[in-house]
């Protein structure tokens, strides 16, 4: 599987999430720049995981279907379906939205973006959760990329 290689252009002080991405600032989704986009694909989809919660890779944030292209927008409302891009939210913190981190203050937890580029629509569920999503997709991801963050 090909690497996919994005950035987070408001993400400029390395790697600690701007505030405005948390559940202590504005709960804002982040602009995603993809870079090397495959020329096979159809969808992108995001997650968002704390993997220094206490649950294994706690699910911030899964969104499935969004139209290939270079670029996923910032601030991503709520609900199930996203029509404006025409997205799939599932289940994540109990929610069909972007959480941002908010972890215990005094404490410092790692959080992982992941974005996959898909060679087709996934036929699935918005309550279904990440778990259902990363087996549904198995053998339809082209790339995947990875990129961690910090926040206090």
């Amino acid at each position: 599987m090909e690497q996919l290689k994005f950035t987070l252009p408001d993400f400029t002080n390395g790697d600690k999430f701007p505030i405005e991405y948390t559940g202590r600032g504005k709960d804002l989704s982040p602009e995603i720049i993809i870079e090397n986009l495959s020329e096979k694909a159809k969808t992108l989809a995001v997650t968002l995981e704390d993997i220094s919660h206490p649950i294994k890779n706690f699910t911030h944030w899964v969104i499935w279907n969004i139209p290939a292209s270079g670029k996923i927008i910032k601030a991503i409302p709520t609900g199930k379906c996203v029509s404006d891009i025409g997205a799939t939210q599932g289940v994540a913190y109990g929610m069909h939205r972007y959480a941002g981190p908010k972890p215990p203050h005094g404490k410092t937890h790692t959080y992982r973006i992941t974005v996959y580029s898909l060679d087709c629509l996934i036929d699935l569920s918005a309550n279904k959760r990440k778990k259902h999503f990363l087996k549904k997709t198995e053998s339809h991801i082209l790339q995947k990329g990875c990129r961690e963050y910090s926040f206090e």
